[in-house]
């Protein structure tokens, strides 16, 4: 801090707290230099002024700076959980795994036991730890992605979900037992963290287990959300009793919520690991829920259920790896598409949401969720042309399919052969620990609420990820999205989806950053918007985060604003032809950055397995009030 009159400077904690406290706009008088022992030539009133040092930075936000490692969550006293088993000596998986066990009990609306989800990590590797498949290396570690999707049921069958009149039944496919998918969640933390994580799974559960069990109190956003959510959550009797008082009263902010029920069950899964969820008193009442009012899911469906280790996804970008999840995915190889097509454009040229960038955006995004909705569905199930999606022909080919100066209408380009044969209720976490190990987590119910269905006795909601199946092809789904056949529901499939956990390296293959976002089918939208921000326009991590998202997926033929786009901006798209609609604020970024060593002097390279990093940045997204970003 310093403050200045004339040549002189005043420097320290005396200026430093005279501005504090008088004000920025503040600068001390000749008496208070001379109490310094100025010269007395310095104090002429002769002497030109100069400009007040304010410390200012270049940019609006600033992120969460640590120097270690740092936690990234939609909720801050999970984020807390995460940060803690970091001090504990725990590495990005440890944390990761416990920040989402403990958003089970924070955020119900997302966080759970009863969905799924993907993750994507990067570890250092040292000699004695041979890559293990379906790992690839990148730089002085190794990746690996996990699918925990949810699958569904063996009963399963299409026209469970019809009408009379063949048109989908919302009611059953978003708010009845039908609607569940057999959970992978559980499956998938308890798996990433025994093959990857350093602490044993009670250490990393403890937190999450205390939190039910001894309860938190309510914030302002999870009591306005449990109150909006009364409606659906109420219908249940066993979420009536766990989420609201005697006589279903909500709750009010800082008042105390507790289940007993969840700590139970998360305690099962801290002492037997997986097959404390998938077997046992759970499983059992899983399934006399299933038999009572008209579920599919039986204890054969949650016995068979296994989370799938997957080699990731890998693009570049301007001299970045990229690396992101791989389908049922539908997120990871429609961004790294977006990502081929708008390289070459010069969109720093054209600026951050500009008229003319974000029309490039949109007709891009148009082309690319055409093609998700066409061709993608679960892999063990169905073929799909990756390499091709991935190619540079294709991408040269889409480019050129692009109009820079009018928006082609969406009934103009589904009327287009293929080229190719062939949430908002989710949250995500980011984490790096010192080691500049990275993990992207993310985690579904599919609806606010999933279902509003809570497993008696066992203290947890259930998922509506059917609904992410194409029901009936042509038909749009909860987000909007016109799927075709290649996702059409069927026994043992897993549901494309829009989670888009991605991983950015340097071009030395050092970690850079990890980010991803819930908001269903926004979510590639936004997690391809943070990365433009932070490598093409140069913002920080926080200001590639804060800044308005837009959002278009073809159908229906609109962009989805946020605010802060000037009118200017909003008249120059609607005169390209672009039909432009104000939405809530989109998605919740929480992301991490790794700082690198910048002086060989202080030891070896950063990334190797036995050094410190130079740190790490965080940024929650202020789109969601109880997110935060908290420093081991």
């Amino acid at each position: 801090m310093s403050a200045g009159l004339g040549r002189l400077r005043l420097t320290g904690p005396l200026a430093g707290a005279l501005v504090l406290v008088l004000g920025p706009a503040w600068t001390p008088g000749p008496w208070l230099l001379a109490a310094k022992g100025a010269p007395a030539a310095s104090l002429s009133p002769s002497a030109p002024p100069a400009a007040i040092d304010l410390q200012e930075g270049l940019q609006r936000f600033r992120p969460i700076v640590s120097n270690g490692g740092l936690v990234a969550a939609q909720d801050a006293r999970a984020a807390a959980v995460g940060a803690t088993i970091l001090r504990q000596g725990g590495n990005a998986v440890d944390a990761a795994v416990a920040t989402c066990f403990a958003l089970a009990v924070t955020l119900p609306q997302a966080g759970n036991l009863g969905g799924g989800g993907f993750l994507v990590l990067w570890l250092p590797r040292s000699a004695a730890q041979p890559l293990q498949a379906p790992a690839v290396p990148i730089g002085l570690g190794q990746a690996v992605a996990l699918n925990f999707r949810e699958t569904a049921p063996l009963a399963v069958r299409p026209e469970l979900f019809l009408q009379a009149d063949g048109s989908v039944d919302r009611f059953k496919a978003t708010r009845s037992l039908l609607s569940t998918g057999v959970p992978g969640t559980v499956a998938g933390l308890t798996l990433a963290q025994a093959r990857y994580g350093r602490l044993p799974l009670k250490a990393v559960m403890a937190p999450a287990i205390l939190l039910a069990e001894r309860g938190f109190p309510v914030g302002v956003e999870l009591a306005a959300s449990l109150a909006s959510a009364a409606p659906l959550l109420q219908a249940d009797p066993s979420s009536r009793r766990q989420f609201f008082k005697a006589g279903g009263v909500p709750y009010r902010p800082g008042e105390i919520l507790r289940q007993g029920d969840l700590a139970r069950s998360l305690r099962r899964i801290a002492e037997q690991g997986a097959p404390g969820f998938y077997g046992g008193p759970v499983a059992r009442a899983i399934e006399s829920l299933m038999r009572q009012r008209g579920g599919l899911v039986t204890a054969a469906d949650l016995a068979a259920y296994r989370a799938r280790w997957q080699a990731p996804l890998q693009g570049g970008f301007r001299g970045y790896q990229v690396v992101t999840m791989p389908p049922p995915s539908g997120g990871g190889i429609t961004l790294l598409q977006l990502l081929n097509v708008l390289e070459p454009l010069k969109l720093e040229a054209t600026g951050a949401n500009s008229a003319a960038t974000i029309h490039r955006l949109v007709e891009a995004m148009n082309l690319a969720y055409r093609d998700r909705n066409r061709l993608l569905g679960d892999p063990d199930q169905v073929a799909m042309p990756l390499e091709q999606l991935q190619s540079s022909a294709y991408a040269a080919l889409q480019r050129s399919r692009l109009d820079l100066n009018r928006h082609r209408p969406a009934a103009q380009l589904e009327a287009d052969p293929t080229a190719l044969g062939g949430g908002s209720n989710t949250t995500h976490v980011s984490v790096a620990d010192r080691q500049g190990g990275l993990v992207a987590v993310t985690t579904t119910l599919n609806g606010a609420y999933g279902n509003g269905i809570s497993v008696p006795g066992a203290g947890f909601l259930l998922n509506n990820e059917l609904d992410d199946f194409s029901l009936k092809p042509g038909s749009a789904n909860g987000y909007g999205l016109v799927q075709g056949a290649v996702n059409a529901i069927a026994p043992g499939r897993r549901p494309l989806s829009s989670m888009t956990p991605t991983l950015v390296f340097r071009p030395s293959g050092e970690p850079l950053l990890a980010t991803g976002s819930p908001g269903g089918s926004r979510i590639i939208t936004t997690v391809l918007q943070v990365l433009l921000n932070r490598l093409v326009f140069g913002l920080n991590l926080a200001s590639s985060v804060a800044a308005p998202r837009i959002h278009s997926q073809l159908w229906p033929d609109q962009i989805s604003v946020e605010e802060g786009l000037s009118p200017d901006t909003r008249r120059l798209l609607e005169q390209m032809g672009h039909k432009l609609v104000a939405v809530p604020a989109m998605g919740s970024a929480n992301s991490v950055e790794v700082v690198p060593r910048k002086s060989p002097a202080a030891g070896p390279r950063a990334g190797s397995a036995t050094t410190l990093t130079g740190g790490s940045l965080g940024v929650a997204d202020p789109r969601r009030r109880d997110a935060a970003a908290l420093p081991e």
